[in-house]
């Protein structure tokens, strides 16, 4: 992300790092690229679906393309978004990676219709830019069952600090079609400094540790008071069967004697899944985990993977129009694909927490949101 907008002409540098924590200072710029350039968003969604937006507010073309899986991962909608709203973008066709952008300097902005059944991204997307825009933006949401409105919502919160009113409106459904509703006006963003809170999914794969071996763990600095669905991820951690108090020090978490199957709808935290179907193959009964068919355009097919990696290690886990069903069944070792997709990495090493020999293949693709995932997992599971 540092290096995308550095590569648009904005001042972003981080300005110190260590192991804990890491400032990252922005200065805002005149965006200028007349001579072209290009963006590599590597696999990451926050790259190839915020920043084409204000691409359109620069000058001049700018080309996103990514790796190979970036490049199979549903953008027509951001796309057919972006021309509704007088963006000019190439795209040969395919609503896919790689794109060009051509920024004119300014976005008309005005009313769009999507939808954003496969991704919040597509609403975030826009909202984040809209108040630049000629017009602001009118966004309307009609489609399926709309993922991950938490984030959306955490979205327009964190505008509110920078002095952008969002007015959201949940029209009922026609059809069985959702209709959600957001209004930006054009506006001029206010600087704001920001303490953003740790991601609390990328401690869930060290909590699932505690579930599975009937172990405890401690959770430094989990935010009491956060933007995130900490309460919906875990009243799914309970109904699994795990306690769980907050301490001055963090969240501690204890694995029950026996875990419970659960039926659950993670359409709101849709990335806790593969950790969630994870804990549920060491469950005393069966599973279903609901809501969550947007899983099948993340860095991979998380659906499709889950079914094949986990079948391979002898589990009884199959597919459903919109999420998983798992039973028990008795596990053995094997080769664990991630198919270049850290919830996939992470999922596999808590399976291999109870079942002995599983080779997690290319553990080291954690590092897209934990660096330093195998040091911490080592150091946290040492005698599980």
């Amino acid at each position: 992300m540092v290096a995308a907008l550095t590569t648009m002409g904005i001042g972003a540098r981080i300005a110190a790092s260590t192991a804990a924590s890491m400032d990252v200072e922005v200065m805002p710029h005149y965006m200028h690229t007349s001579e072209g350039t290009s963006i590599d968003v590597g696999l990451a969604g926050t790259v190839m679906r915020f920043l084409p937006p204000v691409v359109g507010l620069s000058q001049g073309p700018v080309m996103f393309d990514g790796d190979s899986a970036a490049r199979r991962r549903p953008m027509a909608t951001l796309i057919e978004a972006m021309r509704d709203i007088g963006i000019e973008v190439d795209d040969a066709g395919t609503g896919k990676l790689p794109f060009l952008v051509h920024g004119h300097g300014k976005v008309p902005g005005g009313e769009v219709v999507l939808d954003a059944s496969r991704s919040s991204q597509f609403v975030t997307a826009l909202l984040l830019s809209a108040a630049r825009f000629e017009a602001g933006a009118t966004i309307h949401h009609v489609g399926q069952r709309l993922p991950s409105t938490p984030h959306i919502e955490m979205t327009i919160r964190m505008l509110a600090k920078h002095g952008i009113a969002v007015r959201s409106t949940e029209d009922p459904p026609v059809e069985g079609f959702e209709r959600f509703t957001w209004h930006v006006d054009a506006q001029e963003l206010n600087a704001h400094d920001w303490h953003i809170e740790p991601d609390i999914s990328n401690a869930l794969p060290f909590i699932a540790s505690a579930l599975v071996t009937g172990g405890r763990v401690l959770v430094e600095g989990w935010p009491v008071e956060s933007l995130q669905p900490t309460d919906s991820v875990l009243q799914v951690l309970n109904a699994f069967g795990a306690t769980f108090q907050i301490a001055p020090e963090g969240l501690v978490v204890e694995g029950p004697d026996t875990i419970v199957g659960v039926d659950v709808d993670l359409a709101d935290i849709g990335e806790t899944a593969p950790t969630m179907a994870a804990i549920a193959l060491f469950a005393s009964g069966p599973s279903t985990l609901r809501g969550i068919a947007h899983l099948r355009g993340h860095e991979t097919d998380r659906l499709a993977a889950l079914e094949t990696e986990i079948s391979n290690l002898g589990g009884m886990i199959q597919q459903t129009n919109d999420g998983l069903t798992i039973k028990p069944a008795p596990l053995h070792g094997g080769r664990f694909q991630t198919y270049h997709d850290h919830r996939m990495a992470t999922t596999g090493a808590i399976i291999g927490l109870r079942v002995p020999e599983v080779m997690v293949e290319n553990i080291h693709t954690t590092s897209k949101t934990l660096p330093n995932f195998t040091e911490l997992w080592t150091s946290a599971t040492t005698g599980c």
